[in-house]
């Protein structure tokens, strides 16, 4: 019987996000009493958006992809742990054992939280629920217990959703995304460590006063100040960077430049069919709660990624991360296959830090180095997980294997640690506890007495 639900849950998975997230729109449109006609549009609209959204994440990542492996190659280091990417890091936890009861568990959590106002999240993007599934399959294989396996995934849902709450206001305001809050795993736990990088460099005689957001970037520079310029001129150095040929240093910034052009329109497309559905069950909300019409629909990163902010800095982390990996003494991971997804962890810190992009850079930089150490000692646990479920592992990565940012997330490191005892991950709960109050208290004054968010 278990076989069977698994079999089922992975053939809708394997749907692919731009199926499965219109079917589970619709499903959610009929329950908030949306009309059959106008929940179908909204539905094949949310699809198409992201059919467009991936499209051109994919422009980035098979553009992003040959000049970053050109670049390692130029470094001339082997280093032993193969830097798959994330796609296969989905594929394990989609597979392993406390997958098919992790996402119910999820989608329980999520009600019970909204029912008990525990959150403002409605989690529909189930694609991403793999995130949870992952912390549970690391867990369970550190450990041997089923229950510490669901008991993490369930501690990683509880946070996520509550960094999405807490970040939401900010995503509404600075991504022009209402309605909408980004509870992905792999991006939120960053938000409260953008918070406290911000306020601390608010401190740094200097450096506080440095400012490179898009809008003072094009207010300088004129048209070489638009995204799509800073993507072709962005696009061109890291071309040069690689050694690349002159006509594919021109292709790569054309590319690169038609990313930052194409990819916010995308989101627009995303959001003419998000609206309707979050107007609706705001007016149901308030029929039949009057007090709860803060609810938001809980989306995947990539609706943020679109702004141009987090594609400029995670361009601009593409280098830095590579040189960091041949430099920093004891790190076994050299990135490759995470590295054109340097936007996920990237946003919220940009998001944080108002679009600031030197800033992010700053923050950015400590939060690379930790993930490049925890990718190199949890590489042999996702190994393991990897070959406990007879995971087909990609040419020449025949030893260890990891991805560099989701195999290296402190938040799941912390997890597996706490799991096992560890007398510093569990010295390190009030230090977390405490720094999460101050990031909070932070961000408190950001908002008016109506609890709005100032300009």
């Amino acid at each position: 019987m278990g076989h069977q639900i698994l079999e089922a849950f992975q053939y809708i998975l394997g749907l692919g996000p731009t199926v499965m997230l219109p079917i589970v729109v619709f499903i959610l449109a009929i329950c908030f009493r949306v009309k059959p006609g106008k929940a179908l549009r909204s539905a094949v609209i949310i699809g198409m958006g992201f059919v467009g959204i991936f499209l051109i994440f994919n422009l980035l990542i098979e553009s992003v992809g040959p000049a970053a492996k050109a670049m390692v190659d130029r470094t001339g280091i082997d280093l032993p742990v193969v830097d798959t990417g994330w796609p296969p890091l989905a594929a394990i936890a989609f597979a392993s054992p406390v997958a098919p009861f992790v996402i119910p568990m999820v989608v329980l959590l999520n009600i019970v939280m909204i029912m008990l106002r525990w959150t403002k999240t409605v989690d529909i993007d189930l694609w991403n629920y793999w995130h949870f599934a992952f912390a549970g399959a690391l867990v369970y294989s550190a450990t041997g217990s089923f229950f510490l396996g669901l008991l993490g995934a369930a501690i990683a849902t509880i946070a996520t959703l509550k960094i999405a709450d807490w970040s939401a206001p900010y995503i509404q305001k600075r991504f022009n995304l209402p309605g909408v809050s980004l509870p992905t795993l792999s991006s939120a736990v960053f938000f409260p460590v953008g918070v406290l990088g911000n306020k601390i460099i608010d401190s740094i005689p200097g450096v506080k006063k440095l400012k490179a957001d898009p809008e003072s970037i094009q207010k300088r520079f004129g048209v070489f100040g638009e995204p799509m310029m800073i993507g072709l001129i962005l696009g061109i150095l890291i071309g040069i960077i690689a050694g690349f040929s002159f006509d594919k240093i021109l292709q790569l910034g054309m590319n690169l430049g038609a990313v930052m052009l194409i990819m916010p329109r995308m989101v627009r497309i995303l959001m003419e069919g998000l609206i309707p559905l979050s107007d609706a069950i705001k007016a149901l909300l308030k029929k039949k709660f009057p007090d709860r019409q803060d609810i938001t629909i809980g989306l995947d990163i990539s609706v943020a990624i679109g702004n141009p902010a987090v594609i400029s800095t995670a361009l601009l982390m593409t280098p830095i991360t590579i040189l960091l990996a041949v430099i920093l003494p004891g790190n076994k991971i050299i990135p490759l296959g995470d590295l054109s997804t340097l936007t996920v962890p990237m946003a919220m810190i940009v998001l944080a830090c108002q679009g600031n992009i030197i800033r992010s850079v700053i923050i950015g930089i400590p939060v690379i180095i930790a993930n490049l150490y925890i990718a190199s000692y949890l590489a042999p646990l996702v190994t393991q997980v990897a070959k406990s479920i007879k995971f087909k592992f990609p040419e020449g990565a025949s030893s260890l294997v990891n991805s560099f940012l989701d195999g290296g997330n402190p938040f799941r490191y912390w997890l597996v640690m706490l799991s096992q005892g560890n007398i510093f991950a569990i010295g390190a709960i009030p230090v977390i506890a405490l720094v999460i109050w101050w990031a909070y208290k932070i961000t408190r004054k950001d908002f008016d007495e109506n609890g709005d968010l100032k300009a």
